[in-house]
């Protein structure tokens, strides 16, 4: 089925700020929260696709991606689909999401009089690691996969975790203040284990406080065809771990894209520059052009001009989203010879005052200056 729009699921409009799909994340979520609808198959689906859509919204590099790619520009943005970019969220991740929009007392349960009543312990996220890579032409036209090594925080063999001696595996610590009200409890982050209920009990040597050490891994990425510079694609679970069992922090891939000459990209567009000479441009010729693997034959027309552009439907390179490809733009420009031989210079003095070598431009030859004052009248 297919994925509903993200603005949709969250009920706001496209040009809603931060804090309006903040709050209808807040009311969302509440209303399809699993412990409140536990007759309800599918409250849970409903609360992880609002959490999905706010993870999106609420950050401002996705939200742009989604914004001009659609939900194919989030493969790889944490919330898409299996597999690949975008392995989607857990309820841990959603419940950690939840617990920084509610505050640190919140919990997954709604039991005990309110938010927190039963305590959750924290689920830690490893760090992120980012990376960048480079693609030529044809990969981005294509697609494809790239191994690349990294050096990333697992954990050690033999490293053990035992249950928070302060927290008793809660992650949350309760203090009971008198006030002239009465009591009030107020629960907040273990400052021990830090929300994770456990603490390190054997710490193997040469790893951290936290029992990681770091490990060159060889990590498989599909790039998808249609990339551009400095679009970011993030690869779900594959930075960082995480101690005691948490969840991994991601990969963020950053493309560059390497210098294509003699073509030049526009979008899903591509331009060339086609000199020719100037006795084909007088008496027509077919000529090569380059495309992305491989070359065209083009005809040039007899008495064809210099800046005419031709254009090569779907030679360009295919859109991110699946809508199609980009054409090839091929721009004639005549060469004009810069030395000539005795014979050469005999030849064309003989017909420099030739009728036909007089300039006679039609009314589609322009000048520059022509054009524009046209625009202005």
């Amino acid at each position: 089925m297919a994925k509903r729009d993200y603005y949709e699921v969250l009920g706001v409009g496209r040009n809603a700020d931060a804090s309006e799909i903040k709050k209808s994340y807040r009311k969302m979520a509440l209303k399809h929260h699993p412990d409140k609808n536990p007759d309800d198959e599918s409250a849970e689906g409903k609360f992880k696709e609002a959490a999905e859509a706010y993870e999106v919204l609420s950050n401002a590099d996705k939200r742009a991606r989604y914004d001009q790619f659609g939900h194919e520009g989030m493969r790889g943005g944490g919330a898409g689909g299996p597999g690949g970019f975008g392995g989607g969220m857990s309820m841990d991740d959603i419940f950690s999401q939840f617990g920084d929009i509610f505050g640190g007392g919140f919990s997954g349960g709604f039991g005990g009089g309110g938010f927190g009543g039963q305590g959750r312990r924290r689920v830690r996220k490893g760090s992120n690691l980012r990376v960048k890579i480079k693609l030529n032409l044809e990969e981005i036209a294509n697609g494809v996969e790239k191994k690349i090594k990294v050096n990333k925080l697992i954990e050690a063999p033999g490293a053990k975790y035992d249950t928070c001696n302060t927290c008793h595996g809660t992650g949350q610590v309760t203090r009971v203040t008198n006030t002239i009200l009465g009591q009030m409890q107020t629960a907040s982050t273990c400052p021990t284990c830090h929300g994770m209920g456990q603490s390190l009990s054997n710490r193997p040597a040469g790893s951290d406080e936290n029992g990681l050490i770091r490990e060159e891994t060889v990590i498989p990425i599909n790039i998808p065809a249609g990339v551009a510079e400095g679009m970011q694609l993030n690869v779900s679970g594959k930075g960082n771990a995480a101690p005691a069992g948490g969840v991994n922090g991601d990969l963020l891939v950053v493309i560059e894209e390497e210098n294509h000459e003699p073509l030049l990209r526009n979008g899903i567009d591509l331009h060339y520059d086609a000199h020719i000479k100037f006795t084909d441009a007088a008496l027509g010729a077919s000529v090569e052009v380059p495309l992305v693997a491989s070359k065209a034959k083009i005809k040039i027309e007899a008495g064809t001009q210099s800046g005419k552009t031709m254009r090569l439907k779907g030679k360009g390179l295919p859109d991110i989203n699946g809508y199609g490809k980009g054409d090839l733009f091929v721009h004639v420009q005549i060469w004009t010879p810069q030395k000539l031989n005795d014979e050469e210079k005999k030849a064309l003095g003989l017909m420099k005052d030739s009728e036909n070598f007089k300039p006679k431009p039609s009314s589609r030859d322009k000048g520059f200056f022509n054009k524009v004052k046209e625009m202005f009248n």
